[in-house]
């Protein structure tokens, strides 16, 4: 069953409802559900859909005309071409009056290999193809060649789309539709399980427990997301060792470049140039202070794919024990009591989800545009009087960059239920972002709820979230 990405489903029905030609870019990261899509969007359509491998130009040329050819003239499905102009001609004396739609996926294992094959497209689209009722889907999983050389000014076939579909994670919402019977707990945690990745979401049996998913995904050596880390570093990564080692850091904690770099014993440049790769393919992210983006020195480097973050927190220590047929024993006695821990993060994640949508929404007394996170340093005064410095962060900060004023939050993931504790030091750390955003709302997240002590909160200004309501 296919599940979400209306929108996307939409902007592709408008290309192909058009008149004439129409082509659509579709890009995104490994297992995120690009072909999936296409595919549900194909029901019922005229199409040839060919996705492309890494056999070399001519061999992607000569499975490309059979694949046509088999949809549009069987009687040709056998012949041999000299040429991708040659197969591209007969395409187009094939197309009638009924729509066709042509898909390439995985477009750069094919033109990395034929220089040619953009401008040879180029060609087609201006000229044979302008007035032809032709779909052209373009594909693939490089985020890196898709955007230098698919999307770019530089390209032979920049300015010829009719749109661009970046398909990303799901969030935590849509996330949910994949298990829709779980406790809005349980739908939170198979979120950060997969970091909303299609395919990984997809596994998970709606008939089983969250416990039992887990266990059978990852605690057991024929589970499909036993292995997966390595799987995909192994396609993206020529040499995997140096990339496994600088996730397995930003996993344990460390965020900036000197740290990582001195952990994995190599230099500063070495590990910049894996970030920026591990960046490429989606795996990592650049997280900057986000009331100071400009000053470099609040920059983290953070896991993207909180699946990856679950593999490398749990994983590694019981590999063996896994592989032995013990991993069931493992997650109930050192995994699933640390599950909350675990979702500290993702759920810090999903209340800036929230509190985006529904400022932009106006919900919030600030149309929030920018949502991200503040780190800083505090003083403090002990009992004594003695003065000391302490880092602090503040979980959510959203910004409006129309009327200059924020939003900021704390979250709780935690069996337990919030305090006025929290409150307080929220309410205090509040200056490090009023002086430049004048903030409108205080919120405060919450697994479990809120103590009593908030019944007599006289302050209309906070606002009060549990994770029942984040899912309404």
């Amino acid at each position: 069953m296919f599940i979400g990405r209306t929108r996307e489903l939409n902007s592709l029905k408008e290309v192909y409802n058009k008149k004439g030609f129409g082509m659509t870019i579709i890009y995104g990261r490994r297992r995120i559900g690009k072909s999936a899509l296409i595919a549900e969007f194909l029901k019922g359509k005229k199409a040839v859909f060919y996705t492309a491998t890494k056999v070399g130009a001519e061999k992607n040329a000569e499975l490309f005309a059979k694949q046509a050819l088999a949809v549009l003239d069987p009687n040709y499905a056998e012949a041999k071409f000299s040429s991708i102009e040659t197969v591209l001609d007969i395409i187009t004396q094939k197309c009638g009056k009924e729509k066709i739609v042509i898909v390439i996926d995985e477009l750069p294992y094919w033109a990395e290999k034929d220089e040619p094959l953009l401008s040879i497209l180029q060609k087609y689209i201006d000229t044979q193809w302008a007035k032809k009722n032709i779909m052209l889907i373009l594909c693939g999983s490089s985020l890196s060649f898709m955007e230098s050389k698919i999307l770019s000014e530089k390209s032979p076939i920049f300015g010829r789309r009719d749109n661009q579909i970046k398909l990303d994670a799901f969030n935590y919402k849509e996330a949910a539709l994949f298990v829709p019977n779980y406790s809005t707990e349980d739908k939170a945690i198979c979120y950060g399980v997969t970091g909303g990745v299609a395919k990984y979401l997809s596994l998970f049996d709606k008939k089983k427990t969250l416990d039992e998913n887990i266990k059978n995904l990852f605690f057991n050596p024929n589970g499909y997301l036993f292995d997966e880390t390595k799987n995909l570093l192994t396609q993206e990564f020529s040499d995997t060792t140096l990339a496994n080692n600088v996730i397995e850091q930003i996993a344990s904690g460390e965020n900036n470049l000197n740290n990582i770099a001195s952990k994995v014993k190599e230099r500063e440049s070495t590990v910049l140039y894996c970030l920026e790769k591990l960046m490429e393919v989606d795996l990592v992210e650049k997280r900057k202070c986000v009331t100071e983006e400009k000053n470099k020195k609040k920059t983290q480097y953070v896991l993207k794919d909180t699946m990856f973050k679950f593999w490398y927190k749990f994983i590694p220590a019981a590999y063996s024990l896994i592989e032995i047929g013990q991993g069931e024993m493992y997650y109930k006695t050192f995994v699933k009591p640390h599950l909350h821990s675990f979702m500290g993060s993702v759920f810090e994640n999903m209340c800036r989800t929230y509190t985006l949508e529904k400022g932009a929404q106006g919900k919030l007394g600030s149309f929030v545009t920018n949502v991200g996170t503040y780190w800083g340093v505090e003083q403090i005064v002990d009992e004594s009087g003695n003065k000391a410095q302490q880092s602090f962060d503040i979980d959510v900060v959203g910004i409006s960059d129309i009327d200059k004023t924020s939003v900021i939050g704390e979250c709780k993931f935690k069996n337990e239920k919030i305090d006025k504790n929290v409150y307080e030091l929220l309410t205090r750390r509040a200056a490090a972002i009023s002086g430049k955003y004048p903030i409108k709302k205080y919120i405060l997240f919450s697994l479990k709820g809120f103590t009593k002590w908030f019944e007599t909160l006289q302050d209309k200004n906070t606002i009060l979230i549990t994770l029942d309501k984040m899912y309404l």
